[in-house]
């Protein structure tokens, strides 16, 4: 499920693969992958993401449907 939920933040935020590749340090491939589910996004890139669409990580990972972080 994580991996349709990254591609629906990335679009929700207007941006291609290219950004977020680029923001992350990797190459739009290897984005690719996390997105199409064939490769499993590693732990630090999660985190990355979750802050960079203002989420939790338990959204991305499709624990729960509230996009809140905790505390909030």
């Amino acid at each position: 499920m994580h991996y349709k939920r990254i591609r629906d933040l990335r679009t929700d935020h207007d941006l291609r693969q290219i950004d977020v590749a680029e923001f992350l340090g990797c190459h739009e491939g290897v984005y690719r992958r996390y997105e199409n589910g064939s490769r499993e996004i590693p732990l630090w890139a999660l985190m990355k993401l979750a802050e960079r669409y203002d989420v939790s990580v338990d959204y991305i990972l499709g624990i729960t449907d509230n996009r809140r972080k905790y505390g909030e």
